[in-house]
Formats: C-alpha cells, structure tokens, sequence
C-alpha cells in the first residue's frame, strides 16, 4: 500500500510543480513592440530587458515586481535577453518571483533585436523603457540598475503623460 501512496504523491507533486502564473512567450522587438503598443490610452507601461545570468538585473529585479503589484496604472513587461537553452531557468526565475502573465525570451538576432527595441540603447542590461498611459510614447529610458525613488518618479510621469 506504500508504494500507490508515493506514486500518487509524486504525480500530486509534479503536477502542481509543472503549474505556472507566467507565460513565457519566445518572439522579437516587433512583436514586443505591438503588445506594448495594446495598453495606450489604458496604463502606463515599464519595459525592462533583463537575464538571469546579469547581477543587476537580479538585484532590481524584485523592486520592479513589487512597483507593478502596486501600481495598478502601471503594466510591466519583462523581456529575457537571456539564450534559448535558457529557457526552463527563465521561467524558473520568472515563477520564483511570482510574475504573473505574459513574459518575454528575445529569439532574435541581438543587433536587430537591439535597434527594435530601442535605436539609442548600447544592448547593456538591464534595459529599462516607459511609456505614457496617454501617448504611449517613450517618455524616458536608461541602462543598467537604478533606484527605487528614479524608478517611481519615471512611473509617475509615464501615469500623467
């Protein structure tokens, strides 16, 4: 009787184990940038290009999950600049710090995903864009880690423009 048991625990197990809150779409800037374009006129939007294996985009990383749980005007959009054979420890990560909804993995060229992206951005990470809520515009952008108090000035803007 000890065995059913444990093999019904384990299928219990992995069953939960294998359920996730994100979806971790693989696509290109192109794509990326017509989802962004979806919330004008609805929310403000924080774009942030980041990977597992870039320490200051780990450090923010928490940070910026907890301004989007906050802010209900604010969408945030996470991009994995991360490789392709990267993915399970993507969404791993993803899951651990409780991102809900749809996320991204870069499957394109770096240079043409660079320059869709964003023309002025060098390709260092993190890689942080807003948009305005009203003109869903690009209203300011930045390279590497920032400060929570940089972080909410940049969003309130993006809420009022």
């Amino acid at each position: 009787m000890r065995l059913p048991l444990f093999v019904l625990g384990l299928s219990f197990f992995l069953l939960f184990s294998a359920c996730s809150n994100v979806d971790l779409i693989a696509t290109n800037s192109k794509t990326i940038q017509e989802h962004l374009s979806s919330y004008k006129g609805e929310k403000a939007v924080l774009l942030n290009v980041w990977a597992t294996t870039c320490a200051p985009c780990v450090e923010e990383f928490p940070m910026i999950v907890s301004l989007g749980n906050e802010i209900k005007d604010l969408e945030v959009v996470f991009v994995s600049a991360d490789f392709d054979d990267q993915l399970g420890e993507v969404k791993s990560y993803l899951n651990e710090q409780k991102v809900i909804g749809v996320s991204f993995i870069k499957n394109e060229n770096d240079q043409s995903f660079i320059n869709g992206i964003h023309p002025e951005w060098s390709g260092s990470l993190p890689f942080t864009i807003l948009y305005g809520k009203i003109s869903g515009k690009i209203l300011i952008f930045w390279e590497g880690k920032e400060s929570e108090s940089k972080f909410r000035e940049a969003i309130q803007r993006a809420i009022n423009e």
